[in-house]
């Protein structure tokens, strides 16, 4: 049987390295915040005792890698033309440590965003062998990341006073972009604005009507993330061409009022 091309046995076989790897990501998210060692021998004792939330990070990321084989499928003929679902298949358990770790910790490790710039720059380079423009655009990619946000920060910290945001969703951007080159990194920033304008009321609402909290600082991290996911399981442009058609609707309306 197969779906979309590819033998229904590769999709099991994925869905297990996705639950192995969903078993590591749950010991990163308890090691990375505390700065301690990520390949040690405690990984297997605490595996024994059982490690909190392990089964909701096993599934997700088992969940996520069936969803990438799907989407991406896999090319017999040209290994090369693989590489879109090898790097998502990357990118993806690391996008939930950092929605994880934000939501929890209100940080973006700086050894997680270098491991996706290793990653990426790696990636990169593989690209390059048989496509140099593709490679000079995810290099331009990391450029325009980090320096929209690195311009936003600083806007941010200019009107109100205070940090808008952290030097690690600069940095985690910066490393995004050797993914998703200058147009993917432009609908990944332009998205997250959106989900995290959407998220932020709701969030603030529960703070401050249900918990009675006035905490003003929301990571935005997890907006990031799932924004990201967003890019990589939709259409390349439908997040500029939906942006675009609802600022149209709006105009005309304006017009007629």
């Amino acid at each position: 049987m197969y779906f979309n091309d590819v033998f229904i046995l590769i999709y099991v076989v994925i869905g297990v390295i996705g639950l192995l790897v969903g078993k590591f990501v749950a010991w990163c998210n308890i090691r990375l915040p505390e700065n301690k060692k990520i390949f040690s021998k405690e990984f297997f004792k605490a595996n024994k005792e059982g490690l909190n939330g392990n089964y909701i990070f096993m599934l997700t990321i088992a969940v996520i890698y069936i969803a990438l084989l799907y989407k991406f499928g896999i090319e017999r003929d040209d290994i090369f033309k693989n590489l879109d679902l090898l790097k998502f298949l990357i990118l993806a358990p690391m996008l939930i440590l950092t929605l994880s770790i934000d939501i929890k910790h209100r940080i973006i490790p700086n050894r997680l965003n270098l491991t996706i710039l290793e990653f990426g720059l790696i990636l990169t380079f593989i690209y390059g062998i048989t496509n140099v423009n593709m490679a000079k655009d995810y290099i331009l990619g990391m450029l325009a990341g980090a320096g929209i946000f690195a311009i936003i920060t600083a806007l941010g910290f200019i009107i109100s006073g205070k940090e808008s945001m952290g030097m690690g969703d600069i940095k985690f951007m910066g490393a995004l972009g050797l993914y998703f080159g200058v147009s993917g990194i432009a609908e990944i920033s332009l998205l997250s604005f959106f989900i995290g304008a959407a998220g932020s009321v709701v969030i603030l609402i529960v703070r401050i009507l249900i918990l009675k909290r006035k905490d003003e600082y929301i990571p935005f991290g997890p907006f990031l993330s799932i924004a990201t996911f967003v890019c990589i399981f939709t259409p390349s442009n439908l997040v500029f061409d939906t942006f675009l058609s609802v600022c149209k609707m709006l105009g005309d309306k304006i017009l007629i009022f």
